[in-house]
């Protein structure tokens, strides 16, 4: 006998879910009118356009009802976002491929902030700048792990406290 609960995980490009690829395998079984899911999935991942996001399918498979929670991005794709590029470098560390500023940087370590393990947003700014360096992307024209460092010297507290505010 099969569970009353199934769940299903799945990347999807924001706002953009096609019934193919993992989506129809995964879900198809389960008895659900593909067009609607896809079509609710589309409409809870809107806002994320141009990134994948992971959404997670509870199915109630006696009655073939469901409900999808959307989770967070990565990090490096809201950095790529921020900066409108598809991909990070593919020479890390002899290949810079954009800045973003110090703003940009706060902006995603706040929409991250739950799926991170930092405790303050100074310390969730560190955490996206650590994802910068692999992607070969500075701050403000400076090495992330400079930013870093001025981060933890209170260099950046003014820009830090007033994005608190």
């Amino acid at each position: 006998m099969s569970k009353e609960i199934e769940s299903v995980s799945l990347l999807i490009d924001g706002g953009q879910a096609k019934p193919s690829g993992a989506i129809a395998p995964a879900l198809g079984p389960l008895g659900l009118n593909l067009g609607t899911v896809i079509s609710d999935i589309n409409k809870e991942t809107s806002n994320f356009q141009g990134m994948k996001v992971p959404v997670t399918i509870h199915v109630n498979t006696l009655n073939r009802t469901y409900t999808i929670e959307v989770g967070l991005p990565p990090t490096s794709a809201m950095v790529l976002n921020e900066l409108g590029i598809p991909k990070g470098s593919g020479r890390t560390g002899h290949e810079v491929i954009g800045n973003i500023s110090f703003e940009q940087v706060l902006k995603v370590a706040q929409a991250k902030r739950a799926d991170l393990l930092a405790n303050s947003i100074g310390a969730a700014a560190r955490e996206v700048l650590g994802t910068m360096v692999t992607m070969g992307i500075t701050c403000d024209d400076l090495d992330p792990r400079e930013v870093q460092k001025k981060t933890k010297n209170g260099d950046y507290d003014d820009q830090i406290n007033s994005f608190n505010a």
